[in-house]
């Protein structure tokens, strides 16, 4: 392999069946044993890992600071006087779907971008797509079964808690959102998996991908305010 500078080049010479060429790596880097090789990436991709998580975690917090805003609003009162009264100025829901997700999902969907471009015109980057469908699996499937059994009858003692509902025992509030989210996250690997069976992806899918994530949040922000419309009248 030889590597080409401005003042010169630099040509590696091996007897190893498998030789990997690539930009990131230094000359003579694949000349070293299988051990320096796996210690050395190890370390380099810890120090990246730990670069990205410092990076998301100020992203995050950057987010939550603006979906967390709040602005006071003049509303009457049981006296028919007006009382001022912060309310947030994000709709949760939106927050959660727009924001909130792509602040944690941020680092898949810049690896599968920079594999997109960094393959045009060639057969597509496998990595980004595979990081996002791994993500999500993990956060529907474990995320989820971690989150019910956190809690035990003898730790539950969240402030606030809706006596009406046994201890150790996660009620949903809003089940029309999570059932949108859901079917959503359900039929996403269907139709990942139809527009994936060709081995292409065509403009006309794209679009219809991102038309469903359209359809997703609306049809989230609809059924939030029909709950919250329920909940009011009950509640009168």
């Amino acid at each position: 392999m030889t590597t080409n500078f401005t003042r010169g080049s630099i040509t590696t010479f091996t007897n190893r069946e498998d030789f990997c060429e690539c930009w990131i790596l230094p000359p003579g880097m694949t000349l070293l044993s299988d051990t320096a090789q796996f210690i050395i990436y190890m370390f380099i991709l810890f120090y990246l890992f730990l670069g990205i998580a410092i990076v998301s975690d100020v992203f995050m917090e950057g987010i939550e600071h603006i979906t967390s805003a709040t602005k006071e609003v003049e509303l009457a009162g049981p006296d028919g006087k007006k009382v001022t009264k912060k309310v947030a100025v994000w709709n949760p829901t939106m927050a959660n779907l727009t924001l909130m997700a792509l602040g944690s999902a941020a680092p898949e969907i810049l690896l599968s971008t920079m594999g997109a471009l960094t393959t045009l015109g060639e057969p597509g980057d496998t990595l980004g797509p595979s990081s996002i469908v791994g993500s999500a699996s993990y956060n529907l499937l474990i995320v989820s079964a971690v989150a019910v059994m956190s809690i035990t009858p003898e730790q539950d003692d969240r402030p606030g808690r809706d006596e009406s509902v046994p201890l150790g025992v996660k009620r949903i509030n809003d089940l029309g959102v999570f059932a949108v989210t859901s079917i959503s996250s359900i039929w996403a690997y269907v139709w990942m998996f139809m527009c994936l069976e060709d081995y292409t992806v065509t403009v006309t899918e794209a679009v219809v991908t991102f038309s469903f994530f359209i359809i997703m949040v609306l049809a989230a922000f609809i059924a939030d305010k029909i709950n919250a419309r329920r909940t009011k009248t009950v509640n009168e």
